[in-house]
């Protein structure tokens, strides 16, 4: 398999996460370039490269000119939330496969938009969602799916993190630039991952905001209602104590599915006699080795582009709804 020539657009905190993988796995994958605007975040990569016997790839951090000068086959998108509809389209537009980091977009207008430069250009896009992409969630939403444990009852997921305090003068409290607060940045994780495990449309949402007097939110409530007619509950509180954790439980009639926001773990508890059982599964072999696979034709895309038009217009729901403290919003099919 020849070398993936790769330019990673952006070069913030989320990228050392994905360059520990991409540098692991240097048989097969070149960072070619990487293009950041801000010179001292694109040198602070310097170390990462070293310590991996590379040199720090050259900075261009004028997109249209990285994709005209460089020859490449891939793009792996880690811009501020705001950018990603923009940079992911010329990327595609220029023929270049992409992994792009949650959430996809900030709108479901924007999702059918590049959902359509995906199909124009033949590329392969994929969302960076961990809970997507790993076995335990693609497992669980199978078993739900196939009603294994009968009909789909309600769905409870839970995420926390001290986000108000580790994001104070970043761009993730910015609105302009982050599109929303810990709901839609670590929570996004839960928007996706309940809708996956789910496998339907929400119908009804009703949805409460709180900023906590910062610039965005960092608190949340949301209650919806599934085509299926099963209930779901999202609770995000970002000003918990030092900590990034969750909880999901899927309620059906046999059974309660325990799992958590990145698929980190899948449990089954079938009787209230016995505490949940780990159901036998591989660890996930990480996000870009995911996209590798599906990229080699050996894993079906399981976070396409259509994954996120489903969290976009869950969350246009949700900011609707916010937006009329609580009032219940219907969403079309």
């Amino acid at each position: 398999m020849s070398t993936i020539r790769t330019a990673i657009i952006g070069a913030g905190g989320i990228a050392n996460y994905h360059l520990r993988h991409l540098l692991a796995d240097r048989e097969n994958t070149s960072v070619s370039v990487i293009c950041e605007p801000r010179h001292e975040a694109y040198l602070a990569k310097t170390a990462m490269f070293n310590e991996a016997g590379l040199e720090l790839p050259p900075n261009e951090p004028d997109l249209t000119q990285l994709l005209r000068n460089y020859e490449l086959d891939v793009a792996l998108v880690l811009s501020p939330h705001a950018f990603h509809f923009e940079q992911s389209r010329m990327c595609l537009d220029a023929g270049l496969d992409v992994l792009l980091e949650k959430p996809m977009v900030n709108t479901a207008e924007e999702a059918r938009e590049l959902i359509a430069a995906r199909d124009r250009s033949g590329k392969l896009l994929v969302v960076a969602f961990p809970g997507s992409l790993s076995p335990q969630i693609r497992t669980a939403a199978a078993l739900i799916a196939s009603n294994e444990f009968g009909e789909l009852l309600s769905i409870s997921a839970m995420a926390w993190q001290n986000w108000g305090v580790v994001t104070v003068d970043t761009w993730r409290q910015v609105p302009e630039l982050a599109g929303g607060g810990f709901l839609f940045d670590t929570g996004a994780h839960m928007l996706n991952t309940v809708s996956d495990l789910a496998g339907q449309d929400f119908v009804e949402v009703a949805a409460w905001l709180d900023t906590r007097g910062r610039p965005v939110e960092t608190m949340a409530t949301v209650m919806g209602r599934l085509a299926s007619g099963a209930l779901v509950t999202l609770h995000a509180c970002g000003e918990a104590m030092p900590s990034c954790a969750s909880d999901v439980r899927v309620f059906c009639e046999r059974a309660i599915i325990h799992t958590g926001i990145w698929g980190e773990y899948l449990q089954i508890q079938v009787d209230s006699k016995h505490a949940p059982e780990p159901y036998p599964l591989q660890a996930s072999s990480g996000v870009w080795q995911q996209f590798c696979a599906v990229r080699a034709g050996t894993l079906s895309n399981p976070s396409p582009p259509e994954v996120g038009l489903r969290m976009a217009r869950l969350w246009d729901a949700i900011r609707a709804s916010a937006l009329q403290r609580g009032q219940l919003v219907r969403i079309e099919a």
